[in-house]
């Protein structure tokens, strides 16, 4: 039997920093740097930090704004996350950016220490989450929800798309406390727009209903759950689907009414590893309250290092794309 993957054409190394957008989606570009820059505008605590990476965090864009306000730190994580506390102390609110394998891997001792255990004000948006870089194991944050979730008091944000990182930015500032943001950067897919949403800190959502099986998601795991539900439709299979982008603190009221309103089989879609993420965090959360779905899958990434190469032949390959997703959900219906 064929896979996706093996249906499609070879793509060339340039893919393997292709946008996760569809062919002919709708995009925003740099919505975290514009909204951030939106933001500060009234808000003169807001100071933007970064470790060599301002122009592929979209932080560029504050830095052009508010020169005075913008730090570049260097290759240094760990020296970021220990400064944007100490301006955290200090009454700032510092939102400190790099890449998620950079900053959790090597600042995570500083994020635990300096950050997280004094509750301090710092926003880290932290960019190219899961398998969003084709660039092999080094660059590809497949474990970063697992590492964060462990620490007390951190709050966690995996946007979808456009829309949910322009009303997520405010909301984190907001916050009092630590938040980490998988952030999506470039030319962002704009979709929640048409499902009559908003984001709202803590709060999973349900976007589409269907009577035969129901997605929770996270990230733009959620846009392919989206495209799922209208490409099964064609086969009479109804799908609904819960929008999940807070990870921690886990909406654990809306999740269990969600599961106990019909039976369904039961799909946890997420762009990260299948050990510590959104999926066990579900399946803790049901186990807990004593519900037990009677089928219950996970879709998300294997416990493994992922292969480098084109983005697109990826998410094929580790069935997050959404034709790979629709072949997985089509399977355990039988």
């Amino acid at each position: 039997m064929n896979t996706v993957a093996e249906k499609k054409p070879r793509l060339t190394t340039s893919a393997m920093i292709a946008s996760i957008a569809g062919e002919g989606q709708r995009v925003k570009a740099a919505p975290f740097g514009k909204a951030l820059v939106e933001l500060a505008a009234n808000r003169p605590d807001i100071v933007g930090m970064t470790a060599d990476l301002a122009k592929y965090t979209d932080l560029h864009l504050f830095a052009q704004a508010y020169p005075e306000r913008f730090y570049q730190m260097g290759m240094a994580e760990q020296l970021l996350m220990g400064a944007a506390g100490g301006m955290a102390k200090e009454g700032l609110i510092p939102f400190a950016t790099t890449y998620a394998v950079f900053g959790t891997r090597r600042a995570y001792d500083f994020i635990h220490q300096v950050i997280a255990e004094e509750n301090l004000n710092v926003k880290m948006c932290l960019a190219l989450p899961g398998l969003t870089t084709g660039y092999g194991p080094s660059h590809q944050a497949t474990e970063d929800i697992a590492m964060m979730r462990g620490i007390p008091g951190l709050t966690i944000v995996d946007p979808c798309d456009a829309l949910d990182i322009e009303q997520a930015v405010p909301q984190m500032a907001a916050h009092n406390g630590p938040v980490y943001m998988r952030l999506l950067r470039g030319n962002v897919p704009l979709v929640l727009d048409e499902y009559d949403y908003s984001f709202e800190l803590g709060k999973a959502k349900r976007l589409v209903d269907g009577d035969e099986v129901l997605i929770i998601s996270s990230g733009f795991m959620t846009m392919r759950a989206l495209e799922v539900a209208k490409a099964l439709q064609a086969d009479n299979i109804g799908v609904a689907v819960l929008h999940c982008p807070t990870i921690k603190p886990l909406d654990e009221v809306t999740i269990l009414a969600e599961v106990l309103r019909k039976p369904r089989l039961l799909v946890v879609a997420e762009n990260h590893s299948v050990v510590g993420g959104l999926g066990e965090a579900v399946a803790s959360c049901l186990l807990q309250n004593g519900v037990a779905p009677a089928r219950f899958r996970l879709a998300g990434l294997p416990d493994a290092y992922l292969d480098a190469g084109a983005l697109p032949t990826l998410h094929d390959r580790y069935g997050i794309s959404s034709e790979a997703l629709s072949m997985r959900i089509k399977g355990w219906l039988g």
